[in-house]
């Protein structure tokens, strides 16, 4: 005779080692480790710093102002 399972257990087992298989093919597709987000942040932030240095004021010796 064979073993004596529980349907509704094997069924709630196939379908969390389904569920994980999924979640490991969308962590290697999409995922980024935390290193990898700190450095894009921060590169970002960095970036951002420096068009501000860069950025003209709203001086313009075109645009007098009219009275």
């Amino acid at each position: 005779m064979g073993d004596i399972i529980n349907l509704k257990d094997a069924r709630k087992q196939r379908a969390r080692a389904e569920k994980e298989a999924r979640a490991a093919e969308n962590r290697a597709r999409f995922g980024m480790s935390r290193f990898q987000r700190t450095l894009r942040d921060t590169e970002r932030d960095r970036d951002r710093h420096i068009l501000d240095l860069k950025r003209l004021t709203g001086d313009d010796p075109d645009k007098t102002p009219q009275r």
